[in-house]
């Protein structure tokens, strides 16, 4: 690890200043990620302004009826706030199946929208990779694959984005807040990450400079009886092979309303709007919900190791449709 500089920062405005001033410079929050890439040299940035103070760690209620998260807030106080779990419990349940209580305690959820692949040739300096070294090609395509893309991928880069927060709040229409030297502005989750294409290194639609704030849930229509489902390697402390936040209302045996998102299946989550349209309105039965993840992974391209990813998503939103609309049915 090179050299660095540090400072604290304590109001908005003197941070985005700071970056401004120095283009070489990282925002600091958990660190959980950034710290580990810059051990690795992946990332070697000049000076570290360090956001953890500013007062932008609370969880609020909106006036009509929605919920604003303040950027600082970490993984843990998010997963156990009443009103998370009240409300969206996916969101809940999606934060607490991710790495272990010791880094929630340390993770932002600013932090966590904008944490990178964990591509194996991503993180090793060694290796060529386009999303690190633009134009020095994807080695992931012909060598080691399993868990990578099949959904918007190019030929330059396979890698999945690792969040599993990211995949509930796309699933629950958020939008997110950022403050600018121009000032404030607000980009919808579903727009915040970019599309693979060519430049797999320009990640997210964030302008120069920005620092993001905060994180606004609109009202639940639907998230109160919703669900995250995370299948990995392993029990603990791993990233997801394939996952899927739900939000499902039934009338009278159909789907009046839906919302599904995928994880680890692209380089962003994965908003679901394919399937979304096969199901509002269809009867809220184990047929339709499948007809609605073929349709969905119709488009879908894996590589030869990645197959199983295609009929694992298609099982999981079968078995949490169904979970969720016998639910609905009590």
């Amino acid at each position: 690890m090179r050299e660095f500089g540090y400072q604290r920062v304590f109001d908005v405005s003197g941070a985005v200043a700071l970056l401004g001033a120095d283009p070489d410079a990282r925002f600091l929050g958990g660190g959980t990620n950034l710290v580990d890439l810059m051990k690795s040299g992946v990332e070697r940035p000049a000076r570290l302004i360090d956001v953890r103070e500013l007062p932008l760690d609370r969880i609020e209620l909106t006036k009509d009826g929605g919920l604003r998260i303040g950027a600082t807030v970490t993984n843990s106080d998010l997963a156990a706030h009443p009103e998370v779990r009240r409300r969206y419990p996916a969101l809940a349940q999606a934060v607490l199946a991710g790495a272990s209580g010791q880094l929630r305690n340390m993770a932002t959820v600013g932090g966590n929208l904008l944490q990178r692949t964990r591509c194996g040739y991503f993180a090793d300096v060694a290796r060529p990779c386009n999303k690190r070294v633009p134009g020095s090609g994807c080695p992931a395509i012909g060598g080691e694959h399993h868990n990578h893309a099949i959904l918007g991928a190019s030929e330059h880069c396979v890698a999945v984005h690792p969040s599993d927060m990211g995949v509930a709040l796309t699933a629950f229409d958020a939008v997110i807040s950022y403050e600018t030297a121009d000032g404030p502005g607000e980009l919808p989750l579903t727009e915040f990450y970019l599309p693979v294409v060519e430049t797999p290194h320009m990640e997210t639609a964030l302008p120069p400079g920005a620092l993001i704030t905060g994180i606004t849930l609109p009202p639940p229509p639907v998230a109160a009886r919703s669900r995250y489902r995370k299948v990995r390697e392993r029990a603990s402390y791993a990233f997801a092979i394939g996952s899927i936040a739900a939000a499902l209302d039934v009338r009278d045996g159909a789907v009046r309303d839906v919302r599904l998102a995928f994880g680890a299946v692209a380089s962003r989550p994965w908003r679901a709007r394919e399937a979304e349209r096969v199901l509002t309105g269809a009867p809220a039965d184990a047929e339709t919900f499948a007809a609605a993840a073929d349709a969905e992974l119709a488009a879908a391209k894996p590589l030869p190791q990645n197959g199983y990813k295609v009929t694992l998503m298609r099982n999981l939103v079968v078995a949490v449709l169904t979970e969720l609309a016998e639910e609905a049915a009590r």
